[in-house]
């Protein structure tokens, strides 16, 4: 058979063949489906509101923003992924096209698509002269065709934040990142591929767009040309005109036959490879969510700094990011102590102090103290470094200082540093401490309240002048007396406000807490009307201290039995427990001690306790359950590794586990925990703990450890998992009444499925559903020597380290009685 090299069908035909070789496409004949045709329309009201690719995969047409119902993008999403994911959007200038309700989409007969609102004005259009139809590929590439099979337009060519496999960017090309998870606006952040040969990552500024200096480049050659490629087989890399290619992550590969596959340049700066397993017959042991396998820069934390030119860094101002947080893949941003975000919904803005920030205008320095922040650096924001000196030295050089926001201590070397503090950084490579000065009392400092109390002071000083001028006028005798007596009482009375106030601020300087009144409390609390729980220690109350930090706090009145502890043994203890700082820990704010009142004072967690949130009307979501078991375990690492003085938290559970407002798990009541010394590793104690959570060796008048935690996590651990209280009386059988000898029945029998019975999300991953338990069961072994440790407990949480299969948690102890 001879081809016919003039036939238009097949010069069409081979045409269209190169093209989609070339680019990748999983394009057939276009007129072999047709989404959207010439004259039709999608409506963002009803069930023509979107098309599908061919598989199902993705989807086109009007998605619904979830900060207002009522307004839709033109994108296009994964369409088989929880969460759903939006990959492209329609932009005007980099700025998403936002349309309400009864909003259309139309074809024209003159080939252009075009976007009209309810009121019928077009605020987005694309030209594409004679096109015929516009298709969704299995791609997610959006293409508009004509009838010879070109395409004038595609979203391939036209990125927002996101690129697919079988994409790539040329010359010019660039992606540019929302300004938060859920809002589309322009973001901070564009990755350019530039004329001049490099693949550059900037911060930008918004609203005007100017570029600041560039935190990671590909330093290629000037005089080549490149191409960033993620190719068909998901393969993410750069590509300079010789031909040779270099991976921009360390991912293995991922097929995409396998898995769904996004690189998305993330609101943070970071351009993450993201992927999802389209099935569960897969063998890569991956869960039914989007897993971050590949990031660019490695470190945004530190690689993003802000500079003379401008931007606030990684975190904006008066925040810092963990440098130890690297493995997480995430950038977590926190306020530094003593500050609040601006907004908790774009922490990017940076935090501002809760509380008035001190003036040269007759500045006191003995009303300041310092909020210590341990390996906590600001580097390049100094604006005055000794060296050599000491800590003490440091300090008065700070305080001495009106201009002095802060001082961080390293070794021999103090730095000053004013606010707004900027690219903030924590972890153990940083080494040192920051002292963050802020007022002692609830003061405010007005510029001119020091002088109304001078005034006030001058004028008592006059009208006792005046008392004592006219007693004199009359009886010497009895006005030489009067004075003697007044002048005893006088100084008897100063000396012991003296000495109380000085006691008073060496407490406070000793530690990172504010000391508290009874009466400050009583006030802060109305009265402790507003109860918010009990527990073994107390009971915890509601208050506000809007004088000071004008945000909400939970007091927690320590019972009779609890505030038995000397006075020394219990300021000790909070001291220590004052030098803590974690983002799984809830933060001690200060104490009081005075006469029987004893009572800590903590930051309000606004979601409550992890005991409603897990046992409430609405079983939560299994990915959410899963980060709170990971936080929880970073959090009792910390307790149990890397604190000076290791401390045993000795009652985990779930009414002691609290929720912020972004439901990330915080450990509470570790405050009245056992502290133990450097060279401690068991001690003696009486009985802690809550029944159900309780290790074994309470009751065997064995020293303990830190595995009597350890227990208590694994107990709470398959609480989490299940969504059930360890003993339930009303369980649908005998054998599931108490739920560590259920959960090991279950594990042993091969029927896990029963532990999370009804719950879907959990049995599509069912296969971390199954390491959980195993990690849990080796938790509650009896034997406090089978119990891991809690670091190989969040490693095996995590998959870092393989878990082997547990035995009986009682077997060691059968084996030996």
């Amino acid at each position: 058979m001879v081809m016919d090299a003039t036939n238009p069908s097949l010069l069409f035909l081979l045409l269209l063949l190169l093209l989609l070789l070339d680019r990748g496409l999983s394009l057939v004949v276009a007129g072999s489906y047709q989404n959207l045709t010439v004259g039709s329309n999608l409506s963002s009201s009803g069930p023509n509101s979107s098309i599908f690719s061919p598989s199902g995969d993705f989807a086109f047409g009007f998605w619904p923003l979830d900060t207002d119902s009522s307004l839709f993008l033109l994108a296009v999403w994964f369409n088989n992924t929880s969460p759903q994911v939006v990959v492209w959007f329609a932009t005007n200038n980099t700025n998403p096209v936002q349309v309400p309700a009864k909003s259309t989409l139309h074809l024209t007969q003159a080939g252009q698509l075009s976007l009209f609102d309810s009121n019928g004005q077009e605020v987005w259009s694309r030209d594409a002269a004679n096109a015929t139809g516009v298709s969704l590929l299995d791609s997610g590439n959006l293409v508009l065709y004509d009838s010879s099979g070109a395409l004038p337009w595609q979203s391939f060519q036209n990125p927002t934040d996101t690129i697919l496999p079988g994409q790539s960017l040329g010359e010019n090309s660039e992606l540019r990142s929302k300004l938060t998870s859920s809002d589309f606006s322009t973001g901070r952040f564009e990755l350019a591929v530039q004329s001049d040969g490099n693949l550059v990552l900037y911060p930008i500024a918004i609203p005007t767009g100017n570029v600041y200096r560039a935190y990671w480049a590909s330093n290629t050659q000037y005089d080549k040309k490149l191409q960033l490629v993620f190719n068909s087989s998901g393969s993410l890399y750069y590509q300079v005109e010789n031909s040779s290619q270099t991976s921009l992550t360390s991912a293995a590969m991922y097929s995409p036959t396998d898995f769904y596959e996004r690189a998305t340049l993330d609101p943070d700066g970071a351009l993450r490879l993201y992927v999802y397993p389209k099935n569960n017959n897969n063998n890569s042991g991956s869960t039914n969510t989007w897993t971050v396998v590949g990031m660019l820069p490695a470190n945004p934390c530190q690689k993003i700094q802000a500079d003379g030119d401008g931007g606030g860094g990684a975190c904006g101002f008066n925040a810092y990011c963990n440098f130890d947080d690297d493995q997480s893949m995430q950038l977590n941003c926190e306020c530094v102590l003593g500050c609040k975000f601006i907004d908790t919904n774009r922490t990017y803005l940076g935090c501002i102090p809760d509380f008035t920030v001190q003036s040269c205008d007759e500045y006191q320095s003995n009303q300041y103290m310092f909020n210590e922040m341990p390996n906590m650096d600001w580097p390049g924001n100094s604006y005055e470094h000794y060296t050599p000196t000491d800590e003490d030295t440091c300090r008065a050089l700070c305080l001495a200082d009106c201009l002095c926001s802060a001082a961080v201590f390293q070794g021999v070397d103090c730095w000053k540093i004013k606010m707004p503090l900027t690219n903030g950084g924590q972890g153990m490579s940083v080494g040192g401490k920051a002292l963050i000065k802020v007022p002692k009392t609830n003061a405010s400092f007005p510029a001119h309240g020091s002088l109304n109390t001078i005034t006030v002071v001058k004028k008592d000083r006059s009208a006792l002048i005046l008392i004592i001028s006219v007693l004199l006028g009359s009886s010497g005798f009895l006005n030489i007396l009067i004075v003697i007596a007044a002048a005893i009482v006088s100084f008897s009375f100063c000396n012991r406000t003296k000495d109380k106030k000085n006691q008073m601020e060496q407490t406070m300087l000793g530690s990172n807490l504010r000391v508290f009144t009874y009466k400050e409390l009583e006030e802060a609390t109305d009265n402790f009307r507003e109860e918010l729980g009990s527990g073994g220690f107390g009971v915890v109350y509601k208050g506000a201290l809007a004088a000071e930090f004008r945000t909400a706090i939970a007091v927690k009145k320590l019972d009779r039995a609890a505030a038995k502890e000397s006075e020394q043994e219990f300021t000790n203890e909070v001291r220590s427990i004052a030098q803590t700082h974690h983002k799984n820990l809830v933060k001690l704010l200060g104490f009081c001690n005075e006469g029987n009142h004893r009572m800590l004072v903590y930051e309000h967690m606004s979601n409550g306790s992890l005991t409603s949130f897990l046992f409430g009307c609405t079983r939560p979501e299994w990915n959410k359950r899963a980060q709170i078991v990971l936080g929880i375990a970073r959090g009792l690492l910390y307790l149990h590794e890397d604190c000076t003085a290791q401390i045993i938290h000795c009652d985990i559970k779930s009414q002691n586990i609290l929720l912020d407002d972004n439901f990330i798990p915080k450990i509470s009541d570790f405050g009245l925990a056992k502290l133990l010394r450097a060279d401690q590793t068991r001690t003696n104690t009486a009985i802690r703990g809550t029944k159900g959570y309780v290790a074994p060796e309470w009751f065997k008048n064995s020293a303990v450890t830190a595995k009597v935690d350890v227990f208590s996590f694994g107990v709470l651990l398959l609480e989490i998992v299940c969504c059930r209280k360890n003993v339930q009386m009303e369980a649908a059988t005998e054998e599931a009444t108490v739920l560590t000898y259920w959960a090991y029945d279950c594990f042993k029998d091969g029927r896990l499925d029963l532990l999370v019975d009804g719950d879907e999300e959990a049995m599509f991953d069912i296969k971390r559903v199954e390491r959980f338990v195993m990690v849990a069961i080796w938790c509650i072994q009896e034997e406090p020597s089978l119990r891991p440790s809690m670091r190989k407990v969040a490693q095996m949480l995590e998959g870092a380290v393989a878990v082997a299969v547990p035995p009986d948690p009682s077997s060691y102890i059968s084996s030996i009685v």
